[in-house]
Order: C-alpha cells, then sequence, then structure tokens
C-alpha cells in the first residue's frame, strides 16, 4: 500500500460510542496509524475527551442529558454521567493508559492548552507519540510556545477557507506554526496538493466516506486521511492501491503492423 496515514475518527465510531475505550481499542486492532479524539478541559481543570460542547447527543441515559456545558460540571460529574458507552467520559490519561498508537488530539477549547502542556511535561512519551490538531489557529499558536515539542496540524473545512486567512494557507500555518494542514478534498487540487507538500507540510485529508474519496486521496498524493471505519478506509485503500499497480502492469498498445 501507499504511505498514507490511516486515522480512526474519534476511534472507530462506525462500530463503536465515538470517544469510548472500546472505539478507541477496535481502532488499534483495526490497525490504525493514529487515533483522532477531542479534548476538553472540566470545571476543576482536569483534561477530559468529548466532541460536543455538552452531553446531550452521546448520552446514554436521561439523567445524562440537559446538564449544561461540559466545560462547567466537575470531572466527577463528568465521570458519573452515563453516555451511550455505558459509562461516563474518558479522561485524557486514561485514553493514553489504554492505547499504544499515534494520537491526533484535536484542541476543542482554547483554555486547554497550558494544561495539556503541563500534562505533556510530566508524560514525555506521549507528547512524542501526539499531534495537537484544532481549526483555533490562536490556540495551536500558543501551543507552539508553550509545548514546542509537540508536533501540530491546522484544520481547515477546505483548501478555500485556509486561503482566507491572511497570507492564505501558508499565512496560516506560519501563524501556527504547524506540521500538518488537514483540509477537506472539496476543491483541493493537484496542483495546491503539491504546493503545500513542497513546502514540506503533511497533508491530511477529509471526509473518507468512500471508495471514490480514497481515489482522491491516493491521485493527490495525501499524506493521511481520517475515516469513521478505519478497517473499511484500509480496505478502500488497498483497492486502489492494486487498482494502480494492475493499471502500471498493462503495456501500451503496440502500433498496427505496416502504420
Amino acid at each position: 500500500m501507499t504511505g498514507m496515514l490511516i486515522v480512526g475518527h474519534r476511534g472507530a465510531m462506525a462500530h463503536a460510542p465515538e470517544n469510548s475505550l472500546e472505539s478507541y481499542a477496535l481502532a488499534e486492532e483495526a490497525g490504525v496509524d493514529e487515533i483522532e479524539l477531542d479534548v476538553r478541559l472540566s470545571a476543576d481543570e482536569q483534561l477530559f475527551l468529548l466532541h460536543d460542547a455538552t452531553l446531550d447527543r452521546t448520552a446514554g441515559a436521561d439523567s445524562a442529558r440537559g446538564l449544561g456545558p461540559a466545560g462547567e460540571l466537575t470531572m466527577a460529574q463528568l465521570q458519573a454521567a452515563v453516555l451511550d458507552s455505558g459509562r461516563g467520559v474518558v479522561s485524557l490519561a486514561e485514553m493514553y493508559d489504554a492505547t499504544s498508537t499515534g494520537i491526533q488530539l484535536e484542541i476543542k477549547a482554547p483554555e486547554t492548552v497550558p494544561h495539556l502542556a503541563r500534562f505533556f511535561a510530566e508524560h514525555r512519551a506521549d507528547a512524542e507519540r501526539t499531534v495537537l490538531m484544532s481549526f483555533q489557529e490562536d490556540a495551536l499558536r500558543e501551543a507552539a510556545r508553550l509545548m514546542p515539542q509537540v508536533r501540530r496540524g491546522v484544520i481547515r473545512k477546505d483548501l478555500a477557507t485556509a486561503e482566507g486567512f491572511p497570507g492564505g494557507w501558508q499565512g496560516l500555518v506560519e501563524h501556527t506554526r504547524a506540521q500538518r494542514l488537514a483540509v477537506g478534498l472539496e476543491g483541493l487540487t493537484a496542483e495546491a496538493a503539491a504546493q503545500i507538500r513542497d513546502q514540506g507540510l503533511e497533508l491530511h485529508v477529509w471526509p473518507m466516506r468512500s471508495l471514490e474519496n480514497m481515489r482522491d486521496a491516493v491521485r493527490l498524493q495525501a499524506d493521511g486521511t481520517t475515516s469513521d471505519d478505519p478497517a473499511l478506509a484500509m480496505q478502500w485503500l488497498r483497492e486502489v492501491t492494486d487498482e494502480q499497480a494492475s493499471a502500471d502492469r498493462q503495456e501500451p498498445a503496440g502500433r498496427a503492423p505496416g502504420a
């Protein structure tokens, strides 16, 4: 296969509750290169993993709904709430203890950054397998200042949105001091993808929801992609790689005799 990184979106959320230990375990069993997940800060300044600002969408019991912003709850309250995983939220430390693969840690709230810096200062091995990601460019810039040893990646819906930053996507990367740029496939041309890679950046693309998405990612020579079903994404990558190998083996048609 190509060297494209396959990243499990909130674990393997197509098959297990997102941001749960079960989901992370399934992603690792599938053989992902990284797991993408989302970090927030509790009212008592503990780091935990949750995509949304509230527990409502992922609640597994009525008692977990209507509690308001998750960041205004203590860690004890967050872990007492029953989510669709059958338990409360997973703490950052629990996740690192339970995983061994690369981690793509999306910063959802800027206030997490100094707390992440303290965590990684005490957990250097975890820092080495982590890439900090965010749509929030100032949070990433602060992360670069406080923990320059941890790699960073900036996310945008598409390249056109990235171009809207002062100085274009290059200005965005310079501002965040990112080593990775993650953008949507829509509107991304081969020329633009080559320019991104020529700057020494890792190019990650999304979404990855079909075989055709994978064909586009391979055509663009993307360095990585994120999928709700990483095992299926790996299957698609094998199929596209086999298609390319088959095409390469075919000899060009010869000219007709006497032509």
